[in-house]
Formats: C-alpha cells, sequence, structure tokens
C-alpha cells in the first residue's frame, strides 16, 4: 500500500462524509494525521481539483473533479447500464420510485433512479449512500454475499436512522435468511420515517450478486395489503432480466429464489 495515496484517499472520505467544509485542524484530527502533513496533501488535492479551498474561511471541501469521476463510474457501470430500461419499465408498472444500486463498504450507492412518474416534486437521488441495514436494496445484496462477506457486514456498529432499524446481529441475521427464502426483502421506515422500499437482488454473469433493484416510496401505498403481492412480482421481475441481461445462469440459486 503506497503510504501517501491511503493517506489522501482517507482525507477525500472524511470531506465527503456529510460535513460541507471542514478545516484543516479539523481534517487532521479525523485523519490522525499530523497538521503540515494534512496541509501539504491537501494542496496537491486542489491542483488537480479534487479539493477546493473557501477563500473567506479557509476551509475545504470536495472539489469539481471528484464529480467527473463519479460520472465516469456511472457511465462505465454495466449494472447501471444494464438496468435502465428495465428500471423505467417498473417504474411505470409500478407507479412508484426506483432505485438501482450496488454495495460499496457498508453502505448501499444508488447507480441509478427513476422518479415516480406522477407531478410531484422529487430529488434525484443518483449517489446516495444509505447504510445497508437500514434499506430493503442492502438486505436484498447482502443476504445472497458469501458467509465471510455477510459476516463482515455486519460487523461494527450498526446505528439506527429510525426507531424501527434492525440493528442487532440476531434480528438482522432472521432479516437476511428470510431474503433468502422469498427473494426479496421488504423495509418498513427503517431509513427515514414514513417510506418503505421492496427490492430483489440482481445477479451478475459470475453468479456473484451485483446489486439490487427496487421500489421506494410511502410506507402506506407500498406495504398495503392490496398492492404490496403485485409490487413483489413486478420487482422480482424485473431483477431476474437484468440478471439475464448481465449474463446470469438461468438455473443459479439467486434467480430460481426469485422465480
Amino acid at each position: 500500500m503506497i503510504q501517501s495515496v491511503e493517506r489522501a484517499s482517507r482525507i477525500l472520505a472524511i470531506l465527503g462524509s456529510g460535513t460541507p467544509r471542514l478545516g484543516v485542524t479539523e481534517i487532521a484530527e479525523r485523519a490522525g494525521l499530523a497538521k503540515p502533513t494534512v496541509h501539504g496533501l491537501l494542496r496537491t488535492l486542489e491542483k488537480h481539483d479534487l479539493v477546493e479551498q473557501d477563500a473567506d474561511t479557509g476551509k475545504y471541501s470536495l472539489g469539481p473533479a471528484v464529480l467527473l469521476l463519479g460520472n465516469a463510474y456511472l457511465d462505465g457501470s454495466e449494472l447501471r447500464a444494464r438496468s435502465l430500461l428495465w428500471a423505467e419499465s417498473l417504474a411505470q408498472r409500478a407507479n412508484e420510485a426506483v432505485w438501482v444500486a450496488s454495495l460499496s463498504g457498508r453502505r448501499v450507492i444508488v447507480l441509478h433512479h427513476v422518479f415516480r412518474p406522477d407531478n410531484t416534486v422529487q430529488i434525484l437521488e443518483v449517489g446516495a449512500a444509505i447504510p445497508w441495514h437500514a434499506c430493503a436494496l442492502g438486505h436484498a445484496i447482502v443476504a445472497y454475499l458469501p458467509d465471510a462477506q455477510r459476516t463482515a457486514a455486519m460487523a461494527g456498529d450498526l446505528a439506527p436512522l429510525t426507531g424501527r432499524t434492525k440493528t442487532g446481529r440476531v434480528a438482522l441475521s432472521r432479516a437476511l435468511a428470510q431474503v433468502r427464502n422469498q427473494g426479496y426483502a421488504v423495509e418498513d421506515q427503517e431509513a427515514t420515517v414514513g417510506d418503505a422500499g421492496i427490492a430483489a437482488p440482481i445477479v451478475g454473469r459470475d453468479g456473484v450478486v451485483a446489486g439490487a433493484i427496487g421500489v421506494v416510496g410511502a410506507a402506506e401505498r407500498l406495504l398495503a395489503p392490496a398492492t404490496r403481492r403485485e409490487l413483489v412480482r413486478a420487482v422480482t421481475e424485473a431483477a431476474r432480466a437484468i440478471s439475464r441481461d448481465l449474463g446470469a445462469a438461468r438455473g443459479g440459486a439467486v434467480l430460481t429464489a426469485l422465480s
């Protein structure tokens, strides 16, 4: 591992953790590095537009080059490319917003977002990072990871986002086992009060789960007995179609669960 690259990556992660702007001292404390080291790395990152400094406060934030890298990542994602048409079709069928996501560390990253097809004001969530344990997309992915990776995902601090978030190992293990048994995940107000999600895993050509697709929206709509069953059917069919487009074997364990 190259130390300078690792330290620069740590600084970028800190600046992208949610606080709009941070000073050198704050960054140094969070990164566990000396202030002169942080200052030198920030100057180098600034030169390449990966960070920028506010002229008035002297504090730093992520720079425009990060956005370019993010867009390049999205453009190169086969999962996103293969899911575009199916996600649009699912949104029309379900009359709900649709997210496609992949797992990155302990969070799922929204790669594609199709708005709910009505006239309500909606915010584009592409790039949003959600703790995996608090959403249906995360459960749908982690449930099908190899045992060692699933155990690692449940290690460490799993903070609650609402009063309904599952954080205990026993509760999460039980929830993931249910996902594997039924082929889809359901989340009821675990990430945001009032919202719910229904998601299913997407499998790549190597037979390994590559991500998930799901509908998100008001819990009272998604989880109403009259609509939940049809939404589950629509989501699992979309996940199966994308998996096949990615080259997943028809006889694979995950696709069998989606049938």
